[in-house]
């Protein structure tokens, strides 16, 4: 089935609920003193990490019956395959009565789009349908197959002029689908006023994130006409209550102009787990672009600050997400800088050598020891071109020395590769290891 061809939502669910298999619990979560319910929540915010969902890009994910007919359809997919088996997964730790989970995942899913009544009229027909599988209205599928088409065309912002907002949206909405599973499933009903109180806390989350990212964009300087309008258009895609989008839509104005105080911003926010979403997001957003201004660092180290972590935890939080980059690549990020370096222009360029001349004896050291990386380097700063599995392991190498000099932690982000291979292309000759020039000596030698 095809995203967007009637029926698509339909066998997508199918083949979720078909192929789902009961997930695996480690022994200390069957602790006696926890009710079924607690290690359901246990394992819902375990999960909601290791999937992959806090970074926007889902660890594993098969096609399935289901393909995209681009990058941000198939990352779409690959995330609304996942929060499915993530419900499956909690309703099977809860032990919830058998029951049509086709339908059960229908009445999530029309609740993730805000569709309050549309899910209502389905849990409706799954109640009284006894054992028999409940008819739900073609019109009903029709309905939250449309709506979700349409978040999945929000996905094709550019974040080169628009904020890096995708992310951490999925983890909001992963957040909001799994509570929203572990009520419906333990309980056996569907409470609107519960659902609707989940909808506002996610809104709220998504605003505070957008608020925090525009400082972010705003940390060197206003940010032009286009980059702007391309702001509001990504807040006015989140679909957020209108109360909300007006508040947040009225900030990014007033912030374009006259950045506000990142402390008013943040004051608010109690919750550890927030807290390290809001960081996290940041974080990646600084690292996706493929560039750090003094500025920008400096916005980070004080977003930091106000949320309670050391500079020490700020640099082991990049490592950390650029590590799971490097390991779960299934699904092309719509996000990852695009093939070339054309697109860097000469600020990025000299940021990058700022780096590499600050860093570079450690950086030397480092790759001194990593035999395999410097030899790959000086192939692909040469133009040659690389297999997959070399790839692989040239990001996979980039990571180790990212975890020894956590300011190069960018160049094992999405698209870091491309910018260590571009920069190789222009530093100065003496700067390069020893294992670009012998190469480069023998072959001059042998030309000669």
């Amino acid at each position: 089935m095809q995203l967007g061809k009637r029926g698509w939502l339909s066998a997508l669910l199918a083949h979720e609920v078909a192929n789902h298999h009961p997930p695996l619990l480690a022994i200390d979560d069957f602790n006696a003193r926890h009710s079924r319910r607690a290690v359901a929540r246990l394992y819902l915010r375990r999960s909601l990490r290791e999937s992959g969902l806090l970074f926007g890009t889902p660890s594993k994910t098969p096609l399935g019956p289901v393909q995209g007919r681009n990058s941000e359809e198939v990352l779409f997919l690959a995330v609304l395959r996942t929060l499915c088996r993530l419900a499956l997964d909690v309703a099977q730790v809860l032990q919830a009565p058998i029951g049509p989970r086709q339908e059960q995942l229908l009445v999530l899913t029309a609740a993730l789009n805000g569709q309050v009544d549309e899910a209502l009229s389905i849990h409706e027909k799954v109640r009284t349908s006894g054992k028999a599988a409940p008819s739900v209205p073609n019109k009903l599928w029709s309905k939250v197959e449309s709506a979700l088409e349409e978040r999945a065309m929000s996905l094709a912002g550019d974040p080169y002029y628009g904020l890096v907002l995708h992310n951490g949206a999925v983890y909001s909405d992963a957040q909001l689908f799994g509570h929203m599973a572990l009520a419906y499933f333990s309980r056996g009903r569907f409470s609107r006023r519960a659902t609707e109180r989940r909808l506002t806390i996610a809104a709220m989350q998504k605003s505070l994130l957008v608020q925090v990212l525009i400082g972010l964009a705003c940390a060197e300087r206003k940010p032009s006409f286009p980059a702007r309008r391309a702001i509001l258009r990504q807040i006015d895609d989140l679909r957020l209550p209108e109360v909300v989008a007006d508040a947040t839509r009225a900030f990014a104005k007033k912030s374009f102009d006259k950045p506000g105080s990142l402390k008013s911003v943040v004051k608010s926010v109690r919750s550890k787990d927030v807290k390290r979403f809001i960081l996290e997001q940041t974080l990646l957003a600084s690292l996706v672009d493929g560039r750090r201004s003094p500025s920008e660092v400096a916005y980070l180290h004080a977003l930091g600050s106000q949320l309670g972590y050391t500079q020490n935890d700020v640099q082991r939080l990049e490592v950390e997400m650029a590590e799971f980059y490097a390991k779960h690549r299934e699904v092309v990020d719509v996000f990852t800088v695009s093939q070339g370096a054309e697109i860097m222009g000469e600020e990025l360029m000299e940021g990058m050598t700022r780096t590499m001349e600050k860093n570079f004896q450690r950086l030397l050291q480092e790759v001194k020891e990593t035999g395999e990386l410097s030899v790959l380097l000086a192939r692909a700063a040469r133009g040659q071109t690389l297999t997959r599995e070399e790839r692989k392991a040239m990001r996979e190498q980039l990571i180790d020395v990212a975890k020894a000099v956590p300011a190069l932690a960018i160049f094992a982000a999405p698209g870091g590769v491309l910018l260590l291979i571009a920069l190789a292309k222009v530093l100065p000759f003496n700067m390069l290891p020893s294992a670009f020039r012998d190469e480069e000596d023998e072959n001059e030698n042998s030309v000669h």
